[in-house]
């Protein structure tokens, strides 16, 4: 899966929103908790956690390459797993995100669950644009 969305700033700025600690400023309920002391939350072999209702996930930094772009490895046992990339390009009045989700279900119903995402992807996408909007307003 893969969209697009444009955030009024250089990438230079923007890719902080993109980041474990960055995102914590426009997603409601987003709280990434990291095991160890993590000054720099880019770090390639970075960890962290995150829970939603009855799930957790285990996030891990694959590749970074500020400001061009930002990799993480992510797992929800019993659920999916897989990689979200975050591709930054400089574009009128600000930067080109191009946020691509490869995830592999773990189990039928997960497969499912993830077919519904796919299908509402670009919708879930522009939704972060809102978010980032309002936050940069």
């Amino acid at each position: 899966m893969r969209a697009t969305l444009h955030v009024p700033l250089p990438p230079e700025a923007a890719f902080r929103l993109f980041t474990a600690r960055g995102e914590r400023e426009w997603v409601p309920g987003w709280e990434p908790v990291f095991p160890v002391r993590t000054p720099d939350d880019t770090a390639p072999g970075t960890v962290w956690l995150t829970s939603s209702g009855e799930e957790a996930t285990t996030w891990l930094v694959a590749s970074r390459d500020f400001p061009r772009s930002v990799s993480y490895a992510r797992i929800t046992p019993g659920a999916r797993a897989g990689t979200v990339t975050a591709a930054l390009a400089a574009a009128d009045s600000g930067s080109k995100v191009t946020v691509t989700y490869d995830m592999t279900p773990l189990t039928p119903a997960a497969a499912s669950a993830l077919d519904e995402f796919a299908a509402d992807y670009p919708s879930f996408i522009r939704s972060w644009e809102k978010l980032i909007g309002a936050h940069l307003a």
